[in-house]
């Protein structure tokens, strides 16, 4: 256990290349092998990084950005910049233009640690054409990790990471204890990482996060979940998310947790399922995807298979609801549950790389109780942490057996809570970020004198003591009879639809007809396997989105989330969307969360034409090409109206294990 008052990052990995040197810090696989790396080395590396950035000038109080995919050198980067007294900004390796540029101009970072071709590509572009107006850039020297495909640059600025390490090797050699020093004069309230906001309604934010924050929020973390260091961590999320600092980084090194990188998103689920993690933590739009894959998976099985994980299904649910609970199943049901386990649903989580999960956490944006209990039905302990950036990314969390599907829990220790007179939520603890960097009057705006972080959201205590969300504060809404409700809660009732990769809702404003309307956003992956199967031909994701029979599905799906809202609330018409929502667009964050401001402009005549109750709407879309050359298309979308729909017959409730046939 750490020591909140002195500790800091570099100061763990010193102690763990001390006490377990040739124990695995990490390990990533190249080309099929894993290629493991030591405490001590991983110490080593930092080492030699730490006096190459400052080879390089970097020093106390100063900022480098790291700009890439999971990798060791990622890690490395941030304990250098850290034992020099430096902090890391993370950029999402997605991250292009504007945003970029906003980060890397507010951070004033001079060295950019970048992964590959790609992310230096980025850069290179951005310091050529940086506009005469727009905020200076200071950047300096760009490092990059994987030099496959810039062997043929020649830009002064640029530098290989190996080529770093043996400039820090040399440095070294004639300060032998300089970095020693550096090390001893940090202290816990240095700024550790700055992790960028979601930026929902804005540019994002650049968060500043203490060691003592992260170090604290970890301790109070691990008293609930205890971690151990034979415990497996597969990190594939990025760095530059505050969920992957606080378990990967704090939560890591705090307890010394072997961290794992896999190959390539494409071997990301078959790696995970040779490591077999212990724990997990992702965003919703992961556990939705698994539930959208198993969803499909027995949608194509034959009927036997079906009815073997339908009835362990079935059984699993049981034994769930008296877990989450906190009651026991009797002995004849546990026996039942076992085989069950065996037969039906342990197969189900080995797929999904989930076999030996111990606990896994959702957090970042609200899951769907459905989802929730479909997890929990295969014997998977998944738990809604609940924060934000500013306050390390946790401050409540359901506890095991104790796991209302509708609530995100109850606050971890060291955190206080309240809800102000507006319903608004309030969290004090000491992971409350230092704030905002360069930007007091922001900080000032969500901190106040007594350290109450405001979160923006609305939400209440149940009887049990439990936190239920509803949604943020500004999107709670009155439906025309009176119902309170939360966008959130109708789109994650379409979501749960294994075709359905995301919706938007629109409430009914005064001069449009009554009931909630929806843009609704297929998956291509799902939808296009059902295609496959109904030999339905298409060619792009617009093809395919505006297939008649593609329509009736999604509204087949529609009508059975309706069935779980309030009818006061339920979803009248809806349009599938010609395009998917992309970040680089600015319709959604980095995190998947929708910007819903920048739906309500961008796509405002479709809303309009839903809430007037039309039939169709036209729409202009910019149709790219590979060479370069783009042309603009004039497309009519359908609208459909499920207040006069009916599923036919044979094809009502489903369970989610049962196909489509």
């Amino acid at each position: 256990m750490s020591d909140l008052s002195t500790d800091t990052f570099p100061r763990l990995l010193a102690g763990l290349a001390t006490t377990r040197p040739d124990g695995v810090a990490m390990q990533e696989k190249l080309y099929g092998i894993w290629q493991p790396l030591t405490w001590s080395e991983y110490a080593q590396r930092v080492h030699a990084t730490a006096h190459g950035l400052a080879s390089l000038g970097v020093d106390r109080g100063q900022v480098i950005a790291v700009l890439g995919d999971n990798r060791p050198e990622w890690l490395i980067a941030e304990l250098a910049a850290q034992s020099i007294g430096a902090a890391v900004v993370g950029i999402y390796p997605t991250s292009i233009g504007e945003e970029l540029h906003h980060i890397l101009a507010t951070s004033r970072a001079r060295v950019v640690v970048a992964e590959d071709q790609e992310q230096v590509d980025k850069l290179l572009r951005l310091l050529a054409e940086a506009a005469p107006d727009a905020a200076p850039l200071h950047i300096e020297r760009i490092v990059y990790y994987d030099p496959h495909g810039l062997e043929q640059y020649t830009d002064p600025v640029l530098m290989e990471f190996t080529d770093l390490e043996a400039m820090g090797l040399e440095r070294a050699i004639e300060l032998p204890h300089w970095l020693d020093a550096q090390v001893e004069e940090g202290h816990a309230d240095d700024i550790a990482i700055i992790c960028t906001t979601s930026g929902t309604t804005s540019k994002p934010k650049l968060a500043e996060l203490s060691h003592r924050n992260l170090l604290a929020m970890a301790e109070h973390l691990t008293s609930i979940d205890p971690v151990s260091t034979k415990d497996r961590y597969v990190s594939f999320l990025p760095f530059a998310w505050i969920g992957e600092q606080m378990l990967a980084v704090a939560c890591g090194l705090s307890h010394g947790l072997t961290i794992s990188f896999p190959e390539d998103a494409s071997t990301q689920r078959s790696d995970m399922r040779e490591i077999g993690p212990d724990l997990m933590f992702s965003p919703p739009r992961i556990w939705e995807s698994m539930l959208s894959e198993v969803q499909v998976r027995i949608d194509e099985s034959d009927w036997f298979k079906r009815r073997v994980f339908g009835w362990g299904y079935g059984v699993g649910d049981k034994v769930a609801e008296m877990r989450v609970s906190g009651r026991k199943p009797g002995p004849l049901l546990a026996l039942t549950h076992k085989v069950a386990d065996a037969v039906a649903t342990r197969p189900v989580r080995d797929q999904l790389g989930l076999a030996r999960i111990q606990r896994c956490y959702t957090g970042g944006a609200p899951l769907g109780p459905d989802v929730f209990r479909f997890f929990h039905a295969i014997g998977v302990n998944l738990k809604q942490i609940y924060g934000q950036t500013e306050i390390c990314g946790i401050a409540v969390l359901h506890r095991d057996d104790d796991v209302p599907f509708n609530t995100v829990g109850t606050p971890i220790p060291g955190t206080e809570l309240r809800i102000d007179e507006g319903g608004e939520v309030l969290l004090r603890s000491a992971s409350v970020f230092r704030g905002y960097h360069r930007q007091p009057e922001e900080t000032a705006k969500v901190v106040d004198a007594e350290g109450w972080l405001s979160t923006g959201d609305a939400g209440y205590l149940d009887d049990a003591g439990h936190l239920v969300i509803i949604d943020r504060a500004k999107d709670v809404l009155t439906a025309p009879d009176g119902t309170r409700y939360s966008s959130a809660f109708i789109e994650n009732k379409l979501k749960f639809s294994p075709y359905v990769e995301e919706a938007v809702v629109f409430a009914p404003s005064d001069d449009t007809r009554e009931g909630m309307t929806a843009l609704i956003i297929i998956d291509p992956a799902t939808v296009g396997a059902w295609a496959e199967h109904e030999r339905l031909s298409y060619t792009t994701f617009t093809d395919l989105a505006a297939k008649p029979e593609v329509q009736e599905l999604v509204a087949e799906e529609a009508t059975r989330a309706n069935e779980d809202l309030p009818e006061g609330i339920r979803v009248e018409r809806f349009v599938l969307l010609h395009k998917q929502l992309d970040p680089d667009d600015d319709e959604i964050t980095r995190t998947r969360k929708v910007r819903r401001s920048v739906i309500a402009d961008r796509y405002g005549d479709i809303i309009a034409a839903l809430g007037r109750g039309d039939e169709r709407v036209s729409v202009r879309s910019r149709v790219s090409y590979q060479d370069g050359s783009s042309i603009d298309r004039e497309l009519e979308l359908n609208i459909f109206d499920l207040s006069t729909y009916t599923v036919p017959p044979g094809r009502g409730r489903r369970p989610v294990w049962s196909g489509r046939r």
